[in-house]
């Protein structure tokens, strides 16, 4: 389903919130990630051997800010292209990572629940259930353009 009108602009004026403050963000996103799955740590190699978020693990923070700045800004363009405006390499890539670190719906749906539980935190008074379906919408159109790079 395309997204409407209404959608987008919960969607920017959520990011121009969100953009602010990216590193804070990101950090949670995979707090929220490993809380709810802690065995979802064990795909990435910097988290391998911590019992916890590492909040000063460099690699953590680099891959946690592209992740989160990468889903946010796609999110945002995906009324204006019509599609997610990752170039074909990029699709590729994501796609063979995804299939390699054999990443199934539960994985997607964990990593969801933890970017809405982010953007909710991050927006406090400002989050509405409109703008929880239009995050929702976005990442699951999202998710669907990676599901369709991961072939084996």
């Amino acid at each position: 389903m395309a997204l409407t009108e209404k959608q987008e602009a919960l969607l920017k004026q959520s990011w121009e919130v969100l953009k602010q403050n990216i590193p804070a963000h990101s950090l949670r996103l995979f707090a929220l990630i490993i809380e709810a799955a802690p065995e979802s740590k064990y795909v990435f190699s910097f988290l391998k051997d911590s019992n916890e978020i590492p909040e000063n693990n460099p690699k953590l923070k680099a891959h946690a800010a592209v992740i989160f700045k990468t889903i946010c800004e796609s999110a945002t363009e995906l009324r204006q292209k019509g599609h997610a405006v990752w170039d074909n390499n990029t699709l590729k890539r994501l796609g063979s990572i995804h299939l390699k670190n054999k990443i199934t719906d539960p994985h997607f749906e964990v990593m969801k629940g933890a970017l809405l539980g982010t953007i909710k935190e991050a927006i406090k008074e400002n989050w509405s259930d409109e703008m929880g379906q239009a995050w929702t919408e976005a990442y699951n159109q999202l998710v669907a353009t990676i599901k369709a790079e991961m072939k084996e």
